[in-house]
């Protein structure tokens, strides 16, 4: 009695795992990406910036490609000096504004008077007057201005050639190498005209490096980056760290829908694929309140609460996972639920 007990528990747990697997088969994978507030993520009335660089003054130059590569070459690519280039501070604006639109939290502005006249100490670019942010914010109808008041940038090179013993052949080689670094240190301040308050003044530091070797000094300086290239990546690279401070972090999380069992779902998935949730979840809908089958009622329901996470209804999302969950158990239903919860309470904490 006992041997026939047993079969029977293990013929239902096997039952189990094959409804389970089948359940979890019939389900779309998804890649989805949650945003995450940032440290320093400016107020929610903050949702448009005027992007300006306040330390273009007679020092800086805008010199091309090869106008500023022969001034290293004239030094044997042998040279540690200051460059202030006009173009890697406007490289830096322009992708700063584009990461920033592409959060999706912020809109920008880069006026054609994007470098104008700033007072300054020995050091640094004095603070901006509050009756000239509040002018610039009018003039270009925006929430705050963020602006560049240091930009510094050291670029040191070096090339060196070696003869070596060449195995292969069994004769002397020469190789050559070229090494570049560039040190930037920059502050970016963010002002806010409504409450006369500097919302963020952050300093960021880093250095870059190039370094690359050839058979001759022509085959390695017709690939190695150019000195005007890489101030440009400076500022590509700047545009980068300072989005991450106030721009929200994107983390890839993955997801599942159903996606078969009638045509409402069916025809749901290029909405899907095209971000249109809302069409889709009317779709869901649809099937969620006519269907007298509990499998298929709980997969449109089980839809309807991730096109809602993906809307940012979080509470709405939980409650059609809830009854997703009371209308058929699922194991990806109640996992889901968890992760719900889980997400719930991390958006608190924000």
């Amino acid at each position: 009695m006992k041997i026939f007990t047993r079969k029977i528990v293990n013929y239902a747990s096997v039952f189990l795992l094959i409804f389970t697997l089948f359940s979890c088969m019939s389900a779309k994978p998804l890649l989805i990406e949650i945003p995450q507030k940032s440290k320093k993520e400016l107020p929610e009335n903050i949702q448009s910036l005027l992007l300006i660089a306040r330390v273009v003054d007679d020092s800086f130059t805008n010199l091309d490609t090869d106008s500023l590569q022969r001034i290293f070459y004239l030094q044997q690519f042998d040279y540690d000096t200051i460059i202030s280039d006009i173009q890697s501070v406007d490289t830096t604006l322009k992708a700063l504004g584009e990461l920033l639109f592409e959060s999706g939290r912020y809109d920008f502005v880069i006026p054609e008077n994007r470098f104008p006249a700033f007072e300054s100490n020995a050091f640094i670019t004095r603070e901006m007057p509050w009756e000239e942010v509040k002018t610039l914010c009018e003039t270009y109808n925006t929430d705050a201005v963020l602006s560049i008041d240091y930009f510094k940038t050291r670029v040191k090179t070096s090339y060196n050639s070696e003869d070596y013993f060449n195995h292969y052949n069994n004769s002397f080689s020469t190789m050559s190498e070229a090494k570049m670094q560039i040190s930037y240190e920059t502050i970016i301040r963010i002002y806010d005209p409504a409450q006369e308050k500097i919302l963020t003044r952050q300093f960021l530091r880093d250095t870059l490096f190039w370094e690359d070797v050839g058979a001759n000094v022509r085959e390695l300086f017709s690939r190695f980056t150019p000195v005007k290239k890489a101030l440009n990546e400076v500022g590509i690279a700047i545009a980068l760290d300072f989005s991450e401070v106030i721009g929200p972090v994107w983390l890839r999380e993955r997801r599942s829908y159903f996606a078969t069992g009638d045509d409402n779902l069916k025809q749901a998935v290029p909405l899907v694929n095209a971000g249109q949730w809302l069409p889709a979840i009317e779709l869901w809908k649809i099937t969620a309140e006519k269907s007298n089958s509990k499998s298929l009622k709980s997969k449109a329901e089980f839809n309807i609460a991730l096109g809602y996470e993906m809307l940012g209804d979080i509470d709405a999302a939980i409650d059609w996972a809830l009854k997703s969950y009371s209308t058929m158990y699922r194991t990806n239903t109640y996992n889901y639920l968890e992760t719900l919860k889980f997400r719930k309470n991390d958006l608190k904490r924000q």
